[in-house]
């Protein structure tokens, strides 16, 4: 126990010496990062619903964030879910797109 509690004072003693901002920004971002992918999922989500709903300006901001997407693919899947919708199915297809859009913002990251 003494020995943890020199060690201790030792980091804290080095601690006063050193500027310890980027030691707490670093510490934030680490607790913060589950938070960012929520907000992100969020997005990812709304974005989702917006292009079920009906919206063909959803797919061209798909387009325009992510070029590299396959716009036959997303077009396939949204009239899916759209159909699923429509006929009460479970939603197959919507989980398929927020899966595409989701590999979509990581791939790009």
């Amino acid at each position: 126990m003494e020995g943890r509690r020199r060690q201790l004072q030792l980091i804290g003693k080095m601690l006063r010496q050193r500027d310890v901002e980027p030691y707490r920004q670093a510490l934030d971002k680490l607790k913060n990062r589950h938070n960012q992918q929520v907000v992100v999922f969020h997005k990812l989500e709304q974005l989702r619903d917006r292009m079920v709903d009906g919206s063909d300006e959803a797919i061209e901001e798909v387009m325009n964030l992510w070029p590299a997407a396959d716009r036959q693919q997303l077009r396939s899947l949204v009239r899916n879910a759209r159909k699923e919708k429509a006929g009460n199915k479970p939603p197959k297809s919507s989980r398929q797109i927020f899966q595409y859009l989701r590999e979509l913002s990581e791939n790009q990251e």
